[in-house]
């Protein structure tokens, strides 16, 4: 089933872009479980490859340009941060991408809109359409203008969080709790130990991380909590 092109003006509006490819736009924002309720050709997944890509580029040559004297170690983290899957997920949030989306009522019932990873790999397809059907500038312009707020912590030197920054973040302005974080098992000689970490809000289980400290396990299983989707962004 064809998304009608109504539905893809409209997405060309509210992203701010103009792309000659309808087909292109469509696969973009088409799930891989789209394709298997409704038998169209293709996912979003190489296309997501592909923006991957181009928006570490993006951003790693807007890093290197507007901060010169600013260390290649920092300069990675910078990066890491901005092209983080938290990160693209608010950015679709914030673009409407969200509700953009073409996936099977199972998985729009199973809260795929708000799921991570779904939003951040549908906003590298973007970025790869737009690169695709005109070139790099459009591209950068589009993930400068979608990353400002990201960027504009970068300047500030804000933007120095880890996982269980974040998750506490997302749980403190929904739940007004925090999560709590309990090892569960650990294996291994005391030299070479293993943690094994959840963490939970209320009791429910929100994510599971292993590593070779508690904080490594910590902010493992913090990060399982912000890719599960179980928090949603508001």
């Amino acid at each position: 089933m064809a998304a009608d092109k109504s539905f893809l003006r409209s997405v060309e509006e509210r992203l701010q872009i103009k792309v000659s490819d309808s087909g292109l736009l469509e696969q973009a924002l088409t799930h891989r479980s789209y394709v298997g309720e409704y038998g169209v050709a293709e996912s979003n997944e190489r296309l997501e490859f592909l923006g991957d890509a181009v928006l570490g580029l993006v951003i790693c040559e807007y890093l290197y340009r507007k901060y010169p004297d600013r260390s290649e170690g920092e300069l990675a983290k910078a990066k890491a941060v901005a092209v983080s899957e938290p990160v693209l997920a608010d950015a679709a949030k914030r673009l409407g991408i969200d509700s953009m989306i073409l996936m099977s009522a199972g998985e729009d019932a199973s809260g795929g809109r708000r799921r991570l990873s779904i939003l951040s790999d549908t906003f590298e397809a973007v970025v790869a359409v737009i690169y695709l059907d005109g070139g790099i500038e459009p591209a950068r312009s589009f993930c400068i203008r979608a990353l400002e707020p990201i960027l504009e912590d970068i300047e500030r030197q804000d933007h120095l969080r880890d996982y269980k920054s974040m998750l506490q973040e997302l749980t403190q302005g929904k739940y007004k709790k925090a999560p709590v974080y309990a090892v569960v098992k650990e294996k291994g000689a005391d030299h070479d130990k293993t943690f094994y970490v959840e963490v939970r809000l209320e009791g429910k289980l929100l994510g599971v991380g292993k590593g070779k400290s508690k904080k490594q396990a910590e902010q493992a299983a913090a990060l399982d909590a912000l890719e599960s989707g179980k928090i949603e962004i508001e």
